[in-house]
């Protein structure tokens, strides 16, 4: 009977021995499988922060190429746009040129208007001054007019000095009457180096072929430095319509003495 006893003690404390192996180990393997998912879990955290790095690499990549792409449209959008002022500017110079070349025609238009509405040598003599001082900005001038029997150039009206500050010559002599004699208007090419008293541009004036006077400037208003392309195509308007004025009024004043003298002849006849 004891023996049975300690047989069954023995197994019984087999089974136990058995059922703590199994217990530790059963809590081996839950240590093991915490440790595997803290591993699990780690590993996995690592792969997301790889992930999501090179997402974002990738993302920065792409924002500083747009970012590039972006500076280069707008450093061709500065260049388009200073064309686009730099035309503007260009434009806006243009149209003032423009404007200003209509506004000396429009006066031009209005002073040979007012050339042609008299035939009043004094009258028309006055009115070319104030053309040369308004549309050319001559300070210093004088008007002379040719004596066909002696071909001498006097002047009859100046401004800035009185006639007799401007020299006679004869034609084809000097700037004056060599200006006169070719037809062509003469300019000094450096203003700044003409002496005193001596012309820096000479516009003949002339009906056609015959020569009539000539416009002696040696001074310009303080404001005008020189003389543009424009102020060369009034000398050419000036001239041809100052020549026909002048012509016109000396044709009829020697008209008028001689319809003053055959009147006087008519009146002595039929007295």
């Amino acid at each position: 009977m004891s023996e049975k006893r300690e047989g069954l003690f023995s197994r019984a404390e087999e089974v136990i021995g058995l059922f703590r192996k199994g217990a530790e180990f059963t809590q081996e393997l839950l240590r093991e499988n915490e440790r595997l998912r803290r591993e699990l879990a780690r590993v996995e955290g690592q792969q997301l922060a790889a992930s999501d790095e090179h997402a974002w690499e990738k993302l920065r990549g792409e924002l500083l190429a747009r970012i590039e792409s972006l500076e280069g449209e707008r450093t061709d959008m500065l260049e388009r746009l200073h064309q686009v002022e730099d035309e503007n500017r260009h434009f806006t110079e243009r149209y003032i040129e423009i404007e200003e070349e209509n506004n000396n025609l429009a006066s031009l238009y209005v002073a040979s208007f007012q050339l042609h509405s008299t035939l009043h040598l004094p009258e028309v003599l006055q009115i070319i001054v104030e053309i040369v001082i308004n549309l050319i900005g001559a300070e210093v001038f004088a008007i002379y007019v040719l004596d066909e029997k002696t071909n001498v150039l006097s002047p009859v009206a100046s401004e800035g000095a009185g006639p007799g500050a401007f020299p006679a010559c004869r034609l084809g002599e000097g700037m004056v009457g060599g200006a006169l004699a070719n037809g062509e208007t003469a300019c000094a090419d450096e203003l700044e180096g003409v002496e005193p008293g001596q012309p820096i541009v000479a516009i003949p004036l002339r009906v056609q072929e015959r020569p009539i006077g000539a416009i002696a400037i040696q001074r310009l208003l303080q404001q005008k430095d020189g003389f543009t392309p424009l102020d060369h195509e009034l000398f050419t308007l000036l001239a041809g319509h100052a020549a026909t004025a002048i012509f016109a009024a000396r044709l009829y004043s020697q008209s008028e003495r001689k319809l003053n003298t055959i009147q006087g002849f008519l009146d002595l006849l039929t007295k």
